[in-house]
């Protein structure tokens, strides 16, 4: 007799459902992203505002395929992630965003590669499909890591608040994906989402005293 309660199998199912069905939608995240880190890369400095907006589109993009697949927690969790990146970046000044120091700036820079190529659920024909069509903003592990990522590159727009919002979310996610269901490569995003938590704390500091 079922319990009602979705089965690590389950989630693993519905998951590599949604990275093989919505291939299309990855390949457009990818190329949204790949703008994104272009336009940091060549001078550009969205403000502060613009870019926590940009950031939680893809977050609002796994809520509303996870409803597709009645799947209500991930629904709920990412619709939340992205409301509150909404809610907070609206508040913004639109003064540009700031690089990050050398040490988030590494992790960043890390971790966008990790959610780029993020090997789990796509039934790949090659290697290279992973380059393009990996699941960003189709399920929440590679959207999260991205996330962190372009967070951690832009001083989390030196908001506290990004960082726990991003690193919360990254923890919970990281935690869930190794010990539930046993995909540990998600510990690379728990890790991710640590060195968030500890730049929500650190990265403000400095951005305090390099103001006085």
């Amino acid at each position: 007799m079922s319990s009602g309660y979705p089965t690590p199998e389950g989630i693993i199912s519905s998951l590599t459902e949604l990275a093989n069905k919505w291939r299309l939608t990855a390949v457009f995240w990818h190329l949204y992203f790949a703008i994104f880190i272009a336009a940091l890369v060549f001078g550009i400095r969205p403000s502060k505002r613009v870019a926590g907006l940009l950031l939680a589109l893809p977050f609002l993009s796994v809520s509303i395929l996870a409803f597709t697949i009645f799947n209500p927690v991930n629904g709920v969790g990412f619709a939340l992630v992205g409301m509150l990146l909404v809610y907070v970046s609206v508040k913004m000044p639109r003064e540009p965003v700031q690089i990050a120091p050398w040490w988030a700036l590494i992790a960043g820079a890390f971790m966008f590669v990790f959610g780029w190529i993020y090997p789990h659920f796509l039934d790949a024909s090659s290697p290279y499909s992973f380059l393009y069509s990996s699941p960003i903003g189709v399920i929440p592990c590679p959207t999260l890591s991205i996330g962190i990522s372009l967070a951690l590159i832009m001083s989390s727009l030196n908001s506290r608040k990004v960082s726990l919002i991003l690193g919360n979310a990254g923890v919970i996610y990281g935690l869930t994906g190794v010990a539930m269901l046993g995909v540990t490569i998600d510990l690379i995003l728990l890790f991710g989402a640590i060195v968030t938590l500890i730049f929500a704390f650190v990265g403000k500091d400095r951005a305090r005293r390099n103001q006085e």
